[in-house]
């Protein structure tokens, strides 16, 4: 969350000259609600069986560059799909960056009503070992500019011949 999944995505995509994903807006686009929504009516257990059908249709698709929400990597299924049908990117931030990229965003149902840098340091703390278990690379975004991530991972790409 806020380590700019979706910004260097796009970013990426665009230099790649690939289709661009977001799992998050795709299922806020064919559910025809937002995410909060979604969390409200269906709590998180629902939204996450709705992220595996995505993740798994877009997974199968070719020459794209997909973002996932933060916490796609929970469920095992997830972390197959990615890890086997691509080339997965694990951009991270430290916490404080992250607290103050996130703050104040409305948008975030997991970090309502409850201290943000708490809540994101327990979510690391349960989530930092199965990103690192699919990534291919891990990329810092602290700090950066983002045609210097963007950079960094064409870098990477190339030398592993992905591209």
């Amino acid at each position: 969350m806020g380590a700019g999944k979706t910004s260097v995505g796009r970013a990426l995509a665009n230099r790649l000259q690939r289709t661009f994903y977001d799992s998050d807006r795709e299922i806020e686009e064919r559910c025809g609600v937002d995410i909060p929504t979604i969390f409200e009516f269906e709590g998180e257990a629902g939204f996450r069986e709705r992220e595996t059908r995505i993740i798994e249709q877009l997974t199968a698709e070719t020459d794209i560059v997909l973002a996932t929400g933060g916490g796609a990597v929970i469920k095992e299924e997830n972390r197959r799909y990615l890890s086997s049908r691509g080339h997965v990117i694990l951009l991270s931030v430290d916490l404080k960056e992250q607290i103050r990229r996130v703050s104040g965003n409305s948008r975030r149902p997991l970090l309502k009503d409850t201290d943000p840098e708490t809540r994101l340091q327990q979510l690391w703390e349960a989530r930092g070992p199965l990103y690192k278990s699919v990534a291919d690379v891990e990329i810092s975004t602290d700090s950066r500019r983002m045609l210097h991530v963007v950079n960094r991972i064409l870098k990477h790409l190339k030398s592993n011949d992905v591209i």
